[in-house]
């Protein structure tokens, strides 16, 4: 352990090491636990000097230990204590150990700089009974989904069950299907993109293939061809954030409507007149990147058994799917 810290004396988000967790380094426990930030963001922090293991600035090779506590200091950091709100939940299941949620499109899963309100922690919290989170950073979040994408996450209930199911991720075990309306027709009904992600050299809030990234694996299904759009069904054999708009990208089929990675506008040019006020209207209908987490399956922590659910497209996703078919007709 290094010497004794002197960062800002602001209270910090704490965590505690339970009983249990695998002897990981910090920056890897850290990037799972806040999953809000990303790696690069917690290496910025270590590299500072405002994480501390149990009081003191601790080594770069430093693993965690159960019993320890973890304290971060955010330069601008979030309110302390995350309120609960009455937000609506579409919950597809719940038991006293977990909760499943069809998350709707523009709802952010962590509260985070720039977004302490509105989001996904804080309709849990009121719908969980739960005053506020506290000084700790994560109740219960085992995966996140992108603001703008719909679908399915699990959430634990306790560390033992986020334990459980962190590993279940770790191992790949779990099972995860998306569909996503995409530009552009395809020659194979079916693919496989592998490319290595990494933050992008020009924009840190982007991914981008880059090389020495790490690896990243999707493959995909075509469902529907349209005129000048195709709707696929994905897997993930990784992860990685942003990894299915990115690996789309790439490959030149942006999920439609995605701002981020040229799925919004940047393909109207050039259209004949007919076309193209067709794609605007269907971009008017979508107003957030056409991504959906239709399926998720897990083993049961507790109950031991495998769980699987389904979510439906959200309106506007199937509306735009229907003026596409009658177009088609």
């Amino acid at each position: 352990m290094g010497e004794e810290t002197a960062v800002d004396t602001r209270r910090p988000f704490v965590l505690k090491i339970t009983a249990g967790q695998a002897r990981v380094r910090l920056d890897r426990y850290l990037t799972a636990a806040l999953p809000q930030i990303s790696r690069h963001k917690v290496q910025e922090l270590l590299e500072a000097g405002l994480v501390t293991v149990d009081d003191q600035v601790p080594k770069k090779s430093h693993r965690v230990t159960p019993g320890e506590t973890i304290a971060v200091y955010f330069r601008d950091q979030p309110p302390q204590d995350i309120r609960p709100e009455a937000i609506p939940l579409d919950i597809a299941y719940e038991d006293e150990h977990l909760v499943v949620v069809n998350k709707p499109a523009g709802m952010v899963v962590h509260p985070a700089h720039g977004h302490f309100e509105g989001t996904l922690v804080n309709a849990l919290l009121h719908h969980l009974g739960r005053d506020e989170t506290g000084p700790t950073i994560r109740p219960g979040i085992v995966h996140r989904l992108d603001k703008g994408t719909s679908g399915l996450l699990v959430v634990a209930k306790n560390d033992v069950i986020h334990r459980h199911l962190t590993e279940q991720f770790s191992r790949r075990s779990v099972e995860r299907e998306y569909d996503a309306l995409v530009w552009g027709r395809f020659h194979e009904n079916e693919g496989t993109v592998e490319a290595p992600l990494g933050r992008h050299p020009g924009d840190r809030k982007r991914f981008s293939v880059v090389r020495g990234g790490k690896g990243a694996l999707t493959r995909y299904v075509v469902r529907e061809t349209f005129e000048a759009l195709s709707l696929l069904t994905l897997r993930l054999g990784t992860g990685r954030t942003h990894q299915i708009r990115v690996h789309l990208s790439y490959i030149h089929h942006p999920v439609f409507g995605d701002p981020d990675y040229g799925g919004r506008t940047k393909r109207l040019g050039g259209l004949p007149g007919a076309r193209r006020q067709l794609l605007e209207k269907l971009l008017e209908v979508m107003e957030h990147p056409a991504l959906h987490a239709k399926t998720l399956g897990f083993i049961h922590p507790v109950l031991e058994r495998p769980m699987a659910f389904e979510a439906g497209l959200p309106d506007d996703f199937s509306k735009a799917l229907e003026i596409l078919r009658s177009k088609s007709d």
